[in-house]
């Protein structure tokens, strides 16, 4: 039974309760350290009622620690999010995930961070997803773009042109992507973020260099409910070490998120994008026409090594994933999952164009000499570099700009090829092997829109066939 010890002032009041459970002996013999705890009356209670209330909290007490419940009432949430980052980042969590955890976490403990794990209740963390739905809170991200003199150029390129120091040891000064710091310098929008960092790289304020415009927006349900998922990752491992009863993120009412389908191309919009290609140069042909043929991510095409092309066999191997993050910069890694690497046959068509471009990109091995760089890269920068995946986002935006073609995204083209399957009557088996997933019912879950309209278009042909009759027919019998 837990030892209750009353602490007393000066005069001999009673002040507080020292509780304290005794939990066996060691090896040698001797007693261990017992677990300790403090409680104190609310004013204005009558003995009876601490009596009461001090007997139920020992009890309580006395059974957490029972059941290994060592409470540390000096832990903070933000000490332990960080312990559990690092615990993730050692089990061998992708670095993408433990980046967006880091960024998550930044916000999460401007509000909840100063919390001892043991004081966190689903109150505190429906209060601060109420606060995370409040404008205001992305001042520090935005667009910016840098401010023109009266001849045309940028005030950065000047400032550039005046230090004599090269793009890319500036890019590499202020951690952001050249092709990031290529679109500064020619004005166009970048994130705030990048801006500022740009600036203070060339020891200059943003406002000297760049007009910003703050994001004032709330943030999304999305990403609320990416906040509340990382604080419930945090709590979820505090409640496995026994360190709290429960997981107050199980108890929260986060927002809800109603998932939005997976958008398309119609056939129409494929043909005009395919026709559009046409005049493209070789490099973003050949990359965009993968995306399609293939139903690849973003960073698996860029990742995607000549030794990985099949040329016999018309077939690539997806292996390889190429990602970006501030704090690394350009980096691979494995894909997502095991069933993620995967080969893909390619049709004739394909392979033939991959022989066009790589003819094309050994030309230009060949011009750059000693400094071309030769990562083995499918697809890569005019040096031979890895491409930031960011890029091949930047292109398909602006190669629908110029066009007037549906908003083209990289992951567009995942779910088209995804509809043109399912409208032919490819089966999900295979489609869910072609796209990686490790389980067919993440495919069915994530396009179970597109199955049904290519059901009713199936039911709707059936009709057609067995229904209606053929006009040559009717008129022969009329």
């Amino acid at each position: 039974m837990a030892n209750i010890t009353p602490r007393r002032d000066k005069n001999g009041n009673i002040t507080s309760y020292t509780i304290r459970v005794y939990h066996g002996y060691d090896n040698n013999g001797k007693r261990l350290k017992p677990f300790t705890t403090s409680y104190k009356p609310e004013k204005g209670m009558t003995e009876k009622q601490i009596a009461k209330e001090l007997n139920r909290f020992a009890v309580k007490y006395e059974e957490q620690c029972t059941r290994g419940y060592k409470l540390d009432n000096k832990q903070t949430f933000a000490e332990y999010a960080e312990y559990v980052i690092q615990l993730k980042e050692r089990s061998g969590v992708k670095h993408n995930t433990i980046y967006s955890y880091r960024k998550l976490a930044e916000r999460i403990n401007q509000g909840i961070g100063h919390l001892k794990l043991n004081d966190i209740r689903p109150q505190h963390l429906n209060e601060l997803y109420s606060q995370l739905a409040k404008s205001g809170l992305r001042e520090r991200t935005g667009i910016a773009a840098a401010r023109h003199l009266s001849s045309g150029e940028t005030i950065l390129a000047a400032r550039l042109k005046s230090l004599d120091i090269a793009h890319k040891a500036v890019a590499q000064r202020a951690g952001v992507a050249v092709n990031t710091f290529a679109n500064a310098v020619h004005g166009k929008n970048i994130a705030a973020d990048k801006a500022d960092a740009i600036a203070a790289a060339l020891g200059e304020s943003t406002a000297a260099l760049f007009n910003v415009q703050k994001n004032m927006q709330p943030l999304s349900n999305k990403t609320i409910l990416e906040h509340h998922r990382f604080i419930s990752v945090v709590l979820a491992q505090a409640e496995k070490e026994l360190l709290i009863p429960y997981n107050p993120a199980s108890k929260a009412t986060p927002p809800k998120v109603i998932a939005k389908e997976a958008n398309y191309f119609e056939v129409d919009d494929i043909k005009r994008i395919r026709d559009c290609l046409e005049q493209e140069p070789i490099k973003w042909r050949a990359a965009v026409h993968l995306l399609l043929i293939t139903g690849a991510r973003r960073g698996e095409i860029l990742g995607l090594k000549w030794n990985c092309v099949d040329w016999q066999n018309e077939q690539i191997y997806i292996c390889n994933n190429l990602l970006y993050t501030s704090d690394r910069g350009i980096y691979e890694d494995t894909p997502k999952t095991a069933n993620s690497q995967r080969y893909i046959k390619l049709p004739g068509q394909t392979m033939e164009l991959l022989r066009e471009y790589r003819r094309w990109q050994l030309e230009q091995q060949a011009a750059y000499g000693d400094k071309w760089q030769n990562t083995g890269f499918v697809f890569t920068q005019e040096n031979g570099a890895p491409m930031n995946p960011t890029s091949l986002t930047s292109y398909c935006t602006d190669f629908s700009k110029r066009y007037g073609l549906p908003h083209i995204n990289p992951h567009a083209f995942r779910h088209t090829m995804v509809s043109v399957l399912y409208f032919n009557g490819v089966d999900s088996i295979s489609i869910s092997r072609r796209l990686g997933h490790s389980k067919v019912s993440t495919t069915t879950d994530k396009y179970g829109h597109i199955m049904r309209k290519a059901d009713e278009a199936a039911a709707n042909c059936i009709a057609d066939v067995i229904f209606d009759e053929p006009k040559e027919k009717n008129a022969k019998i009329s």
